[in-house]
C-alpha cells in the first residue's frame, strides 16, 4: 500500500465514522422539526453525543492498540520459543 494509498484509506475512515455520528446524533437528538432554529435542549443533546461519540471511538482505539501489542509480544515470544528448539 503507497502512501498515497493509506491516506486515502484514512480519509474515507475518517469520513465514514463522521457520518456515523452525524446520523446518530441528529437522530438521537433533533425532534422539532417545524422551525429552523435549534432549540438549546437539541443543541445540548448534540454536543453531549458528540462527546460521547468521540470519547467512546478514542476508547476503542486505545484497546485496539493494547491488544495488538499484547499480540505482537505473543507472536514475538513464540518466535523466540520456536527458534530456541
Amino acid at each position: 500500500m503507497s502512501l498515497s494509498d493509506e491516506g486515502i484509506f484514512r480519509f474515507k475512515d475518517f469520513l465514514s465514522s463522521y457520518n456515523k455520528l452525524s446520523e446518530l446524533c441528529f437522530m438521537d437528538c433533533v425532534t422539532d422539526f417545524t422551525t429552523r432554529q435549534v432549540k438549546a435542549a437539541e443543541e445540548k443533546c448534540a454536543l453531549n453525543c458528540t462527546e460521547k461519540f468521540l470519547k467512546m471511538n478514542q476508547r476503542i482505539s486505545q484497546r485496539f492498540q493494547e491488544f495488538q501489542m499484547i499480540a505482537n509480544e505473543n507472536a514475538l515470544a513464540a518466535i523466540q520459543k520456536a527458534g530456541g528448539k
